[in-house]
Formats: structure tokens, C-alpha cells, sequence
């Protein structure tokens, strides 16, 4: 079983024709230097920046990608590293509006997306320092995000409230807890409004009491299924197998053995999605922490393409900050099923609820994204599943499968 080969931008984080996009771009810079000129850079760009020109290959590279994304005609709002540099540090104070048809949920891979898939943006992508620096950018976003200055676009003026009536409808605002008495519908920052829960009863357990049935861990939709699954593999080709050594990173290596010939399971979110994690079945968590990795690393095999990072998912598995969570499932019959939540661009804060040593009943959150959060996978070991629900071809115009509904069937 296995995804279509038609390339897809997925999730409704950015627009999906490239006029939309590069005139979006073109807004950003305009905002970005208006700004710069009333406002000192914040201090973790400053240091991104600092680093850059301090490493002479990494703003060659750099540099040169930019270079290369304008000589092949793309609108990027931007010519060189300096220029850029204006852009981040606008962005780490941005609100997210909300627009159904030209989204601007991840303006920062909007901004870059064409650099990080020339061929001198891949190094720049992987360069160890370079995450590291991007980490904290991220990190001050994602502050942001969380303070009440973010609530900009927490209302319901159209078209870009993300409580007005088009956002209603698009996101089934009526299954969410909040106040709308209140200002801002009682969310108190963007990133509170981001991971809202559901009301009771939203989001039933199917079969809670039948541990046959495992159920979905993310409001996503399917984008791949793979079986017989190696412990390393050379994810970089364009098949993009799945390294379950690497996706796993961290774990021990009694674990990891478990999982030789496993059966793996990825959907994605959209930005519209519902995003907590939820146990797939019962059982007791014998690992659950973060993996450090990349944020905008795209797979060379992808070529230039703006959907070169949805594309590479299947490799962002191995290399994206994420976080895993191994369950010991009650179900002998099941073993242990190894949850892996995945971070790409700036959907990478991986918030773990649960601990190690934890007993979860099927349906019990496990965690959620910090704004966003873009794909997962569930890895099973050989043999357990005898069926999935979804089937392919896996297809963009329909609706997640929602979080706690039947995945599989287990052959117990």
C-alpha cells in the first residue's frame, strides 16, 4: 500500500498557486521593512544573522540559494541575506489571519520556500548551528504566540477573524470549548485558541472497550502506508522509505529491535485541524521525549518545488524535531505501537503530556502541537494490523478522518 505519486501542497498552510503566494511574499517584505524602521531586530535574530555572516560557508550557501531562486524568476520580496534577515524578525511577531482560500498559517516556509530547494539551500537546511539559532526564532514566535498581543485576528470580523462565519464552517467551531461572551471568545493567546479542546462528547471513543480496534491519534487526513519497514534505510531517495532507526532516535535499542519489518501508518494535519494528540490503544508509555532536528529541510529527490517539504514527509520522519511516544499496549497481541508527532516549519513546538511509565486508556491525550503540527505516524510491529480503514489512493478533497475513530483493525 502507498501514496500517489501527484504532488500535493497539503493542509491549507499556505496558498496553493504560486501568483497567490509570491504576491503574499511581496506584502510580507513590504510590512517587514515598514517596521524596521520603527523597530531594533529581536535579539535572536540579530544572533541568527550574526551567525550567518560569521560562518563564511553558510552564507555562501545561503546566499547563493537566494541568488538562485531569483535567477530562476521566483517573487521572493527579498535579494539577499540582510533583506531576509527584515522578514524573520518581522515574523516573530506575526498573527496568523485567517483565509480559507490564500492561507498564511506557516509565512516563514512561504518566505523561504523557494531558497530551501536550490541546490545550495538543502546544506543550509541540515547545517547543525543553523537549526539550532532557527530553534530560538521559533522559540520567540511561539512566545509570542502564546502572550495576548498574538489575539489580533481572534474575532469575528470578516474576512479574516478566525471566529467569523467562513472560519466557523470551516473548522466546526461549534465542537470547541470556549466563552463567546467573552472578548476573544475567552482564548487568551493565538496559541490557546490554537490548541482549544474539544467539548464533551465531540470526539467519541469508537469501541473503547474492543482492543481490536486502534484508533486515529491526530485529526488528520491519510497520506501513506507502508509495510515491511527496515530499521535503517537511505531515506533520502525519492521513494522515501521509512528509517525506523532514525524516526525513532533516542529510543533504546531493545525497542527499536521490536519495530524490524513494522507496518507504518502517517497522516497529515491541516491548519484547520483539531491538534491534540490521543492514545491509539491502552497500554502503559515506556518512552515518551523530543528529538532535536531540522525545521525546513526538503528532499533533494523533490527538486525545486514549492511543495518540496510536503512532498519529503516521508523523510521529514527521520530528520524533523518531533516527539515519540512508545506504548506497551495491553493487548499482548499488539505489542508496542510507537507514536512519532512531527514538526515542520514553524509547526514544531511537540508538547508532551504523558510520561513515561504512564497507563493511558485508548482515547486519553498524549500531548498536542504548539502551533501546528503537520504530520505523524503511528508504527505498528509486523503482523498486528489486518486491516485499515482508509484505503488508497489518498486524496486532498476530503475530510480528516477524525481523532478517536477506528484506523485499523488489530489481529488479535
Amino acid at each position: 500500500m502507498s501514496m500517489t505519486n501527484t504532488k500535493r501542497r497539503l493542509g491549507n498552510w499556505m496558498p496553493q498557486e504560486e501568483q497567490a503566494a509570491a504576491r503574499a511574499r511581496l506584502q510580507i517584505a513590504a510590512a517587514a521593512r515598514e517596521r524596521s524602521r520603527s523597530a531594533p531586530a529581536a535579539p535572536v535574530v540579530r544572533q541568527l544573522a550574526e551567525l550567518v555572516q560569521r560562518d563564511a560557508v553558510l552564507r555562501m550557501n545561503l546566499s547563493r540559494a537566494i541568488d538562485d531562486a531569483l535567477a530562476r524568476g521566483y517573487e521572493l520580496g527579498y535579494t539577499d541575506v540582510d533583506e531576509l534577515m527584515t522578514i524573520v524578525d518581522y515574523l516573530a511577531s506575526y498573527a496568523p489571519p485567517f483565509d480559507a482560500q490564500v492561507p498564511l498559517a506557516t509565512p516563514l516556509n512561504l518566505v523561504l520556500d523557494w531558497p530551501m530547494c536550490m541546490p545550495s539551500g538543502y546544506a543550509v537546511f541540515r547545517d547543525p548551528a543553523f537549526n539550532a539559532q532557527l530553534r530560538h526564532v521559533l522559540e520567540c514566535w511561539c512566545g509570542f504566540l502564546s502572550g495576548p498581543h498574538s489575539r489580533t485576528h481572534l474575532t469575528t470580523d470578516a474576512p479574516h477573524g478566525w471566529f467569523c462565519d467562513a472560519a466557523q464552517r470551516k473548522m466546526g467551531l461549534a465542537d470547541y470549548r470556549c466563552d463567546r461572551s467573552e472578548p476573544h471568545w475567552g482564548f487568551a493567546s493565538w496559541n490557546d485558541f490554537f490548541t482549544r479542546r474539544l467539548r464533551p462528547g465531540a470526539r467519541p471513543v469508537e469501541e473503547p472497550a474492543n482492543p481490536a480496534v486502534i484508533v486515529n491519534a491526530c485529526e488528520a487526513s491519510p497520506y501513506d502506508v507502508r509495510d515491511n519497514c527496515r530499521l535503517r534505510e537511505r531515506f533520502w531517495i525519492k521513494t522515501q522509505p521509512y528509517s525506523l532507526r532514525d524516526m525513532l532516535a533516542g529510543s533504546a535499542t531493545e525497542i527499536v529491535q521490536r519495530f524490524s519489518g513494522a507496518c507504518v501508518y502517517q497522516g497529515y494535519l491541516s491548519a484547520f485541524n483539531y491538534h491534540r494528540w490521543h492514545a491509539p490503544v491502552s497500554g502503559t508509555i515506556v518512552q515518551a521525549g523530543n528529538v532535536s532536528g531540522t525545521y525546513y529541510s526538503a528532499l533533494e529527490a523533490e527538486g525545486a518545488d514549492a511543495r518540496g517539504l510536503n512532498d519529503s514527509q516521508g523523510y521529514t520522519t527521520a530528520v524533523a524535531a518531533r516527539a515519540v511516544i512508545v506504548i506497551e499496549a495491553d493487548e499482548p497481541a499488539i505489542g508496542m505501537v510507537a507514536c512519532v508527532f512531527v514538526g515542520m516549519a514553524e509547526v514544531s513546538s511537540c508538547r508532551i503530556v504523558a510520561s513515561t511509565g504512564q497507563h493511558v486508556a485508548k482515547g486519553d491525550e498524549l500531548g498536542f502541537f504548539q502551533y501546528g503540527g503537520s504530520t505523524y505516524c503511528l508504527i505498528f510491529q509486523p503482523d498486528v494490523i489486518r486491516e485499515f480503514s482508509v484505503k488508497p489512493p489518498y486524496r486532498d478533497n476530503v475530510a480528516p478522518l477524525k481523532v478517536n475513530t477506528r484506523l485499523a483493525l488489530a489481529g488479535v
